[in-house]
């Protein structure tokens, strides 16, 4: 999506004659040289197959650009740009417009284009300037034809299901050795705003000190966390501020551009979409940028004041639809309970996640949850439920069932911290709704050969009768040769989102020992967290897999937590071309990277980090709160990666044996160092050192349960992925 108001340069018309010149946008693209691409945070550069480089760097509202063209063979040119009423989906609407100062060359107007995961429509506003040469003319073009004449544009979308050509141009005397500098400021306001940005961000043209400005800004953001390069291969380095950058790219804070409504709140859109994001994504946030996260909570409550529902996903200005369950609430519970305040609300955040829980919203498509009767009455959301209230795809009845319940959790935690008992108890036991789902003779064959898998006892999807639907618990698996099978939101997907019966298995983040319990106890848990594992079920390149990484830790085996992640990076992902193994999804993929690296990997909506050696020597965390910096240090620290099981640890120098922090280890600036080896060990296995849970225990007998070093081998020649999906293996690379 976005992409809005594209530019296009040309060095020249063919014969100097603008109608030479090519204007759709189909017909005039043009390749890039690959090896000319130069990216950093702030700015952007590469060159055309037509010889024409440029360059790009950016303020908050405002883009600067420069173009710099080859010589022609006479010395003498017209450079042209184009400034295209266009966006990279092409989802333009009718009534775009465009209007082109003769003398100055100032361009503004505005289109009305779609969201690309939502419903309804938007309007974007822009406004461009241009310096550097003598403008020659400039006017409009619209399908193949330009005029210098004709200053003025109002083009609609057509009936051939693409939007017509149409736009502006400008055309200098001659091409400057420095460069043409085009400046454009995007508004969702009105064109007037852009301009006013646009001077106010970028008053000079300056370029090399607009990029200071930027990456500077950028330096700010990174600064809090900063690792020992002690032996560590530079990719690697690379590979987790990466990620850590990417963190950082949405939500977006769109405070004073939003039409919608006036507030004294901040505006933050581009919650895209908090299914990917409240996992690891936006807890991030909460250690290493609080006050952004704070500004984004309150927006959030925000959008709740003045359009009734907590957003489950959002971008420029528009609902986006709903995956799971409504996640607003598990985030807004992992800040309240990590004791985030800044000017939030927290009793009307209360107030909105309790809506959620209660009452079903017409369009459950894009905000709150569906099937609210069922929920309270059945106690599971049923296979083609009877759902007269409200409307949304009806299908995923797994999955929204698993995930409403966590939503529900997480408002019992919310409601323990604002002392309201009563709610605490509600809460608590709609949040054990999972156990309606599970069908304990279920079987699991492999969709090829048929071969069983062993296990038995999955969730299953279950009418409003209670008898059970018979999806196959490795449909829409990393292993389910069927490319075709619908997995996703269409009316003919699954009881589960983008995921199978087989991973959704383990999502019951608020309850893991009566989870464990119910599989048979820690030994058959592990057993079947490997499988999951070791025959690619998962697709680690998609946000339900995250935290099936570290579900070991609950079963007292932190040492296979540790190794289950050094096995996923680098080898899926890498600073490479194809380093990732799926959709970024606004940060998601990078904070998985980030957090891992750092060795402390959330559950989200609790306050537990579960811990792993981090992939540095030495890590450092400073609070953007407090100033204190917290710093994990690895003793025996080995660089190959063979020695990665904690021996022992202290906290703040006296023995720690839980294999799991809180969030005072940032606020507080702690020191959590860990003492290596090359062998499993007992550290965090006993009953008292897991995590959390709603459950009690059992089943533990307090000791490690077998070994990990046989494991290294056979996951060393597994398949990295299947079907169409590339691999991605780095030779050489062990653990």
């Amino acid at each position: 999506s976005l992409g809005n108001f594209a530019f296009f340069p040309y060095a020249s018309c063919p014969g100097d004659d603008l109608n030479r010149c090519i204007y759709p946008k189909k017909a005039r693209k043009v390749s890039y040289q690959a090896s000319s691409i130069q990216s950093a945070p702030g700015y952007f550069a590469l060159t055309l197959s037509s010889g024409v480089t440029t360059d790009m760097t950016t303020a908050q509202h405002t883009s600067l650009f420069r173009f710099k063209f080859p010589v022609a063979g006479n010395g003498t040119q017209s450079p042209v740009l184009l400034l295209d009423l266009t966006d990279l989906s092409d989802s333009r609407q009718d009534n775009a417009t465009i209007s082109v100062d003769a003398k100055t060359g100032r361009m503004t107007g505005s289109a009305r284009f779609l969201p690309s995961f939502g419903s309804g429509n938007w309007v974007g506003y822009f406004c461009a300037d241009f310096t550097g040469a003598n403008i020659r003319d400039n006017g409009i073009f619209v399908n193949s034809r330009a005029s210098a004449d004709v200053k003025d544009l109002k083009i609609s979308r057509s009936i051939n299901g693409y939007p017509l050509p149409g736009g502006g141009f400008i055309r200098f005397t001659s091409s400057p050795s420095d460069g043409i500098l085009a400046r454009i400021a995007v508004s969702l306001i009105s064109s007037e705003q852009a301009c006013k940005s646009a001077e106010a961000e970028i008053p000079g043209f300056d370029f090399d000190s607009t990029r200071k400005i930027a990456e500077d800004a950028w330096r700010v953001k990174l600064n809090p966390i900063k690792v020992s390069r002690t032996g560590v291969n530079d990719s690697l380095i690379t590979n987790f501020y990466s990620g850590i950058y990417r963190t950082m790219v949405n939500p977006q804070n769109y405070t004073g551009e939003n039409p919608k409504w006036s507030s004294s709140e901040p505006y933050f859109d581009s919650f895209y979409c908090l299914w990917d994001s409240f996992r690891s994504q936006l807890p991030f946030l909460t250690i290493i940028d609080p006050n952004g996260l704070t500004q984004m909570i309150r927006a959030m409550i925000d959008i709740y004041e003045h359009e009734g529902w907590l957003p489950d996903c959002r971008m420029s200005l528009c609902k986006g639809y709903t995956q799971g369950g409504s996640n607003a609430d598990t985030i807004l519970t992992d800040a309240y309970i990590k004791g985030l305040t800044g000017g939030i609300d927290w009793n009307k955040g209360y107030e909105a996640v309790i809506k959620d829980a209660e009452v079903e919203p017409y369009d459950w498509s894009n905000e709150g949850r569906g099937g609210l009767d069922s929920w309270k009455s059945l106690g599971y959301i049923p296979t083609q439920d009877f759902d007269y209230k409200g409307f949304g795809t009806m299908t995923r009845s797994v999955s929204r069932t698993l995930e409403y319940a966590y939503n529900d959790f997480c408002i019992a935690q919310m409601a323990k911290g604002l002392g309201k008992e009563n709610d605490v108890e509600k809460y608590q036991s709609r949040s054990s709704n999972w156990r309606n789902l599970y069908n304990r003779d279920q079987k699991s064959f492999l969709l090829t050969g048929g071969a069983d898998t062993g296990f038995t006892g999955f969730f299953q999807g279950k009418f409003l009768n209670g008898t059970w639907y018979t999806q196959d618990p490795l449909w829409c698996s990393n292993i389910d040769p069927n490319t075709n099978r619908v997995c996703s939101l269409q009316n003919t997907g699954q009881e589960t989102f983008e995921s199978s019966l087989w991973e959704y298995g383990f999502y019951v983040p608020g309850d893991q020992a009566g989870l464990i319990s119910l599989y048979g106890g820690p030994t058959a848990f592990v057993k079947r967290l490997d499988y999951l594992h070791d025959t690619n079920i998962t697709y680690i390149g998609n946000e339900p897999s995250f935290l099936t990484v570290f579900q070991y830790h609950y079963a007292g085996r932190p040492a296979l937590s540790t190794l289950r992640s050094h096995f996923y990076i680098p080898r899926f992902f890498a600073p490479t071309h194809d380093g990732l193994p799926g959709n970024d999804d606004s940060g998601a993929m990078g904070s998985f990277v980030a957090m891992s690296m750092m060795g402390l990997f959330p559950n989200p909506g609790q306050d537990v980090y579960l811990i792993t050696p981090p992939f540095f020597e030495s890590v450092s965390i400073k609070s953007p709160l407090t100033g204190k910096t917290a710093v994990i240090r690895n003793t025996n620290y080995d660089p190959s990666y063979q020695a990665i099981y904690i021996q022992s640890a202290t906290l703040n120098g006296e023995p720690y044996t839980k294999n799991w922090i809180d969030h005072s280890f940032f606020t507080e600036g702690k020191e959590l160092v860990l003492t290596l080896g090359r062998n499993e060990s007992t550290w965090g296995t006993r009953v008292e050192d897991l995590p959390p849970s709603l459950s009690e225990y059992v089943g533990f007998n307090g000791t490690a349960y077998g070994t990990v070093a046989s494991k290294f081998k056979r996951w060393d020649v597994a398949r990295a992925r299947v079907g169409s999906v590339r691999k991605h293996e780095m030779s050489g690379y062990m653990g």
